[in-house]
């Protein structure tokens, strides 16, 4: 065979293989050229095997069959070929020759002719690129690192330029291109090395010269197009009487055919491929636990009950025993029954617990011969699930596993004995509190971290072995590392656990602290004061304070034995001369070494503040690092692939940061953090012989990030941020869409840190409060631990980071400090509150400028507010908006927190909003120059005549029967759209439900009960108290369906096309009656209630129509406004449009949605004036009915009473979290401006048939569009 005419030296892999075999691949030539070859070689091989392979075609995953195969060759299922090594010598070869240009690699596995059995490359196949260009061949031939010192090197003799990516990249190619010359010459690669550092004028081998030159404004990670998405988890939270599951189809069809409506308690256990689901019900006054699994054939529960602790097992008594049951042992084996149902497959064990008082169920389950155990324990579920409702009180329990966090309290006297007791206990509570979810994890870390911060004692009257410290602490940690594992849903509280608590280990890691300190006294003449109290100390009671201890000496001897030094690391660190002093066994004296022993003690003293870090320390970067490398160091395996798992970019990128991690310059750095980072996710995600360790590292590496992080902000000014614009393909300069587009994306970012934040103050903080109380910890600490939790993560560095990038981009796209929603000038006394909506129903008697930390949207103003100021985002077109411009209050977003600052501090100061281009001015004036009453009087609309309805004889309607007596304005809006839009804007089909059907249903006998109790309610709400309107909706919640009614809305749907729920099953209408009781009971919801009595609209003469439609799956819903309500300009429709339905856009979901504006005169030319922040969409992925409130308080003259009353969707929408970055209404300009001219013309078009401004909602799908509804624009 002809041999490629190629002076560049092959491409070389090297496998070690089972039983000693090696493997060797060479690859001479590219796929862009003529020819390639590879040659597969096996050595120290005894027995035959066949290489089963096939080539790959850029961009495709199925393997292609090359059309020349070698002598032998078979071909298998037509998918791939077999070609059996052939023996050469001493060894076994294969040549295969390429000729198909498209060919860029081949994958293959071995397969053992005599055994039948198959080799692979850590379960997955064996995978040999062919690059593409010959002339720049074989980077695993040319070390990395040697290519960028010869890169470094063509830099420098350029006079070190600033360069752009491709410039980079071209000088890389160019270093190769060179030293693949002088490789073909024989040159080895030491005589390359030895000849490009005598070359420099300084050492380059260390790397640090590398830095200036990544160091360039644009460094190699910004340039890579990563799919992100493959970092995210891909499941959601669901809480559940306080637990937290991972998303579970298991979970819902069992729900779904076995549950009800009293489960207590929902507990879900993945094990490898199966899933066990857990219910626990009351039915009448008996419990029932259920348990149900995936698996398919016999399967047997093997259970016990347990009485006094969760470790007990008891036997079942007999009258409790499910059908198909036999005690056996001490223990009840029950055979699961099948469950075959139309949506999938399962089977269950029923079990009777009547009222006995049991603690818990213990179980295993015996399957396709072998028993499933939950990471080698039992399964255990408690019957006494906790309340985890949350409550404002910080003694109560609320929002906690109490059980745990009382026996935590009960048993801190045992753990405060030894680190080594601590341990051994927070692993036997972990393990007994798995069946409380996400919040027993909670309990014990709270537990933990206040043992991290001193607030507890860690040792006491109890000495232990240092190595028994260390195992204890191993097991804890490995067993967390299998929680980490098997429940995704726990990873994050997890990594905090860890982080909180040192690695541990077995055997000599532990030991090791014992043995050096003797040997580095020894080594340096220091065996008495100072030194030998602490070697007491280790000797007996071990613990992370003789990290910051080690640390102290070290920076001692480095600063010539200055005593200051000493205590300047320690009184940093935390500790003091009365904390050393109250140790079992205390240090008292200060250290002192002879000045001979300087050089020796900072080396020994390093080395053993390693030992000491392996294994108290969880973050440290250095420690996690060398752990991992001299472990894989050690380890046979892939010689070019990977060293111990790991490959050799992740081990680059390591070594890297470990030499680095100090310098000034962060760029470079965090570069190779990040990488490692990325390099890490996948391995992180299935078990690894040290799956511990690695996690240890990635915690480790996320902490560096961090730290380096903020040291970097600090000299961050505007000339660093050329490497942020340019990361973006479309950044052009001074770029108004790309500033637009960035920022939302900053907001979108700041949103999620936000929800982070609430949702650690609401998970984390009632156990801090708990758990604080009864161990005694100051009060100061247990205020402050979530706050300072959050603190000690990424999110604060990132939000810093993006308050520096905030005003840059608000310049670049004209923003200002302001969006200005409702532009009205007013004066005002200033008023601070945290939310709005705690203020809604409060009356202020002189005109007030509130300034408001949060505002959703759907909140009402207060009465007596002439402004509203807030560093919140809620839409241009939200609730709170519209109330805001039509009561004439200025109503404005402020993006400057100083700003915001200066307001605060103006606190019951009167101060005056004036408008000032898109911006507001803001100034102080007299108090005197307010004019109280008009300026109050001005904002609310009064004396508004409501005509109460009654029933007109139908309980349905069908759209043709609409009209001002039956329905309101939203229904015969519909009604007058249908044939007098053109064709290609869609109409629903909709039927309602009249006015004073609820009325009417109401006071029927069968309902008559509930009647009296809502007039109950009223009498009290009428006399002041508004926390019965809760009690009046609760009430309507429990209202029974007459007959008539039923008959007649189905017959109307049916007779419309529109899906019947019925025929779905009763439980389908059960659905559909809840949904259309809840638009009925939101009259009385408080802030409609509140805004009634403002306006002095009746009450009692309100009615509710219920507009029934078909829900239409959106792909995208939108809003327009066919007058400009910011401008007030006519020529202009403003829309905003969100992804999914529009409940985000209308309802109280943080973020901003898309907006855009339309010129009337020209429609296909929209500008889009803010892009997308909001994280989260609703989507409806089955065929469902909405039903929406049609009051007749809506669209009044002078009271716009829309938006006040809930419209409900039967099935409960999707949450999913949005990724804009593969959107095509982001991302196709095309698409975009199409999408956009057609709903602008549809505002066009139904403006024109109303004469007069209009509010339109609509949806878009699959392209069409549909107009929901309308209503004139106020």
């Amino acid at each position: 065979m002809a041999t490629p005419k190629s002076t560049n030296h092959p491409q070389v892999w090297h496998f070690n293989l089972e039983e000693g075999m090696q493997l060797q691949v060479y690859v001479f030539g590219s796929s862009n050229g003529c020819n390639s070859r590879v040659e597969l070689q096996l050595k120290n091989c005894s027995r035959t095997w066949i290489l089963h392979w096939g080539g790959l075609d850029r961009g495709q995953k199925n393997w292609v069959i090359p059309a020349d195969h070698p002598c032998g060759t078979k071909t298998y299922k037509q998918i791939a070929l077999q070609t059996p090594f052939m023996r050469s010598g001493d060894i076994y070869l294969i040549v295969i020759e390429l000729r198909d240009p498209k060919i860029h690699a081949i994958e293959f596995v071995l397969k053992d002719g005599s055994r039948d059995r198959w080799l692979k490359l850590n379960q997955e196949n064996f995978r040999i690129e062919i690059h593409e260009n010959e002339s720049v061949t074989s980077h695993l031939s040319i070390p990395k690192d040697l290519v960028d010192q010869k890169a470094y090197l063509l830099w420098e003799s350029k006079g070190k330029p600033i360069s752009s990516p491709q410039q980079q990249k071209q000088d890389s190619e160019d270093a190769l291109r060179e030293l693949h010359r002088e490789f073909s010459r024989g040159i080895s690669l030491d005589e390359l090395r030895n000849g490009i550092q005598g070359t420099s004028t300084r050492r380059i081998n260390d790397n640090r010269a590398l830095s200036e030159r990544l160091n360039s404004p644009i460094s190699s990670i910004c340039q890579k197009r990563r799919d992100v998405g493959q970092w995210l988890h891909k499941y959601s939270e669901r809480q559940s009487k306080g637990t937290h599951l991972p998303v579970s189809v298991l979970l819902d069809l069992v729900e779904k055919y076995k549950g009800g409506d009293n489960v207590i308690l929902r507990q879900s256990f993945r094990v490898g491929d199966f899933e066990i689901v857990v219910l626990l019900r009351t039915t009448m006054a008996d419990h029932r636990m259920l348990v149900a699994v995936n698996m398919k054939g016999t399967t047997v529960l093997h259970w016990g009950m347990s009485k006094s602790s969760s470790g007990e097992w008891l036997t079942p008594p007999s009258d409790i025993l499910p059908e198909r049951s036999k005690l056996l042992n001490g223990a009840c084996q029950t055979y699961f029954k099948d469950m075959p149902t139309g949506e999938g497959f399962f089977q269950f064990v029923d079990i009777n617990l009547q009222q006995r008082d049991f603690l818990g169920v213990q179980f295993v389950i015996w399957s396709g011969g072998s028993w499933i155990k939950n990471n080698g324990s039992n399964f255990f579920v408690s019957l006494k699930p906790t309340d985890h409702k949350f409550g404002k009180g910080d003694m109560d329990g609320k929002g906690t596993v109490k059980w745990l966090l009382d026996e935590i309290s009960e048993r801190e006297k045992h753990a405060e004995r030894s680190l080594m007791h601590r341990f051994d206990i927070a692993t036997e509570l972990t393990e007994r509190c798995q069946s409380e979810g996400e919040l027993g994890l909670i309990g014990v870390f709270v537990w933990l971290r206040f043992m991290a911060c001193r607030q507890l004692t860690w040792n006491k009257n109890y000495n232990v072995k240092p190595r028994e410290i260390s195992a204890a602490q191993d097991k804890f940690t490995s067993f967390l590392g299998k929680i980490y594992l098997n429940q995704p849903n726990d990873r994050e509280i997890v990594r905090l656990m860890l982080a909180s608590i040192g690695r541990g280990g077995q055997g000599e890691v532990g030991q090791r602290i014992r043995d050096e300190i003797l040997l580095l006294q020894r080594n340096n003449d220091c065996k008495s004061g100072m030194m030998e109290e602490w070697h007491q100390k280790l000797h007996n009671n071990s613990s992370p304070d003789d990290v910051i201890i080690c640390q102290a000496l070290l920076d001692y001897a480095r600063c010539n034995f200055k005593i200051d030094v000493y205590w300047r690391t320690l009184n940093s660190n935390g500790l003091t001369r009365d904390i050393l002093a109250s140790y079992d066994h205390p240090i008292v004296s200060e250290p002192r070494f002879k000045a001979d022993t300087k050089e020796g003690l900072i080396l020994d003293l390093t080395s053993y503040l390693r030992t000491l870090k392996a294994v108290h320390s969880g973050v440290d970067l250095e420690s996690a690092i060398e752990s991992w490398l001299s472990y894989s160091s050690k380890r046979p395996g892939i010689q070019v692939n990977s060293v111990g798992g790991l490959s050799l970019k992740l081990q680059e990128c390591l070594n890297f940061a470990k030499v680095h991690i100090n310098d000034k310059s962060i760029h470079p750095v965090m570069e190779k953090l990040l990488e490692s980072r990325i390099e890490l996710h996948p391995i992180l995600l299935k078990s690894h012989e040290r799956f511990k360790d690695l996690l240890f590292l990635d915690i480790s590496l996320a902490s560096a990030v961090r730290t380096t992080m903020e040291r970097g902000l600090k000299d961050l000014d505007d000339s660093h941020l050329t490497d942020w614009y340019c990361v973006c393909e479309s950044y052009k300069p001074n770029n108004v869409q790309w500033a637009l587009q960035t920022k939302a994306v900053l907001d979108r970012i700041r949103l999620v840190l936000t929800d982070r934040a609430q949702h650690y103050q609401k998970m984390i903080q009632p156990s801090a409060q708990y758990l604080g109380h009864l161990l005694g910890v100051e009060k100061w600490a247990i205020e402050i631990f979530t706050e300072e939790l959050i603190r000690a993560g990424s999110a604060p560095v990132l939000s810093m980071l993006i308050n520096r990038l905030d005003p840059i981009l608000r310049k670049i796209a004209n923003l200002g400090c302001w969006q200005v929603i409702s532009p009205v000038e007013v004066c005002g006394f200033v008023t601070s509150v945290n939310e709005l909506i705690t203020v809604q129903s409060k009356v202020y008697g002189k005109p007030t400028i509130i300034i408001a930390n949060k505002v959703t949207g759907g909140e009402e103003i207060p009465d007596g507010v002439v402004g509203v100021l807030t560093p919140d985002m809620p839409d241009v077109l939200s609730h709170v908006s519209i109330r805001a411009r039509n009561s004439k209050v200025c109503f404005a977003t402020c993006f400057d927190q100083r700003i915001l600052r200066d307001l605060r501090l103006k606190e019951g100061k009167a101060i005056s909003v004036r408008l000032k281009f898109s911006n507001l001015e803001i100034s102080d004036i007299s108090s005197s120059d307010l004019s109280v009453g008009h300026t109050v009087m001005s904002s609310i609309p009064r004396g508004v005549t409501l005509k109460k309805k009654t029933l007109g004889g139908k309980y349905a309607a069908s759209v043709e029967e609409f009209s001002s007596e039956l329905v309101g304005a939203k229904s015969r809006n519909i009604q007058y759209l249908r044939g007098k839009v053109p064709s290609w804007i869609k109409v629903p089909t909709s039927v309602a439900l009249p006015f004073g059907v609820f009325e009417n249903i109401l006071l029927t006998d069968l309902n008559k009960d509930l009647a009296n109790k809502v007039s109950c309610f009223d009498r009290l709400v009428r006399a002041g108290d508004l926390s019965k309107l809760q009690a009046i909706q609760e009430t309507i919640l429990q209202i029974s369906a007459t007959p008539t009614l039923i008959n007649e809305l189905r017959s109307k749907m049916k007779s419309l096309r529109i899906p019947w729920p019925g025929d779905e099953g009763e439980q389908r209408w059960k659905q559909a009656w809840q949904a259309i009781k809840k638009v009925w009971a939101s009259k009385w919801n408080e802030r409609a209630y509140i805004s009634c009595r403002k306006a002095n609209v009746n009450h009692d003469h309100l009615c509710m129509a219920v507009l029934v439609q078909e829900v239409i799956c959106a792909d995208y819903a939108f809003v327009i406004h066919t007058r400009n309500p910011l401008t007030g300009d006519t020529s202009e429709i403003y829309t905003e449009i969100v992804k999914g339905l529009g409940e985000t856009l209308v309802g109280a979901y943080p973020g901003r949605a898309m907006s855009f504006i339309t010129k009337k005169s020209d429609v296909k030319s929209p500008i889009v004036v803010g892009y997308p922040s909001k994280h989260i969409g609703l989507f409806m992925k089955k065929q469902s009915l909405i039903f929406r409130s049609d009051s007749n308080g809506e669209d009044l003259e002078g009271y716009a009473g829309a938006g006040l009353y809930d419209s409900v969707i039967m099935d409960k929408e999707e949450e999913v979290v949005l990724d804009y970055s593969c959107d095509q209404l982001i991302v196709d300009k095309s698409f975009q401006r199409s999408l956009f001219s057609k709903i602008a013309e549809v505002g066009i078009i139904i403006e024109n048939l109303y004469r007069s401004a209009q509010d339109i909602e609509g949806v878009v799908k699959h392209g069409e569009v549909y107009v929901v509804q309308t209503r004139p624009q106020i």
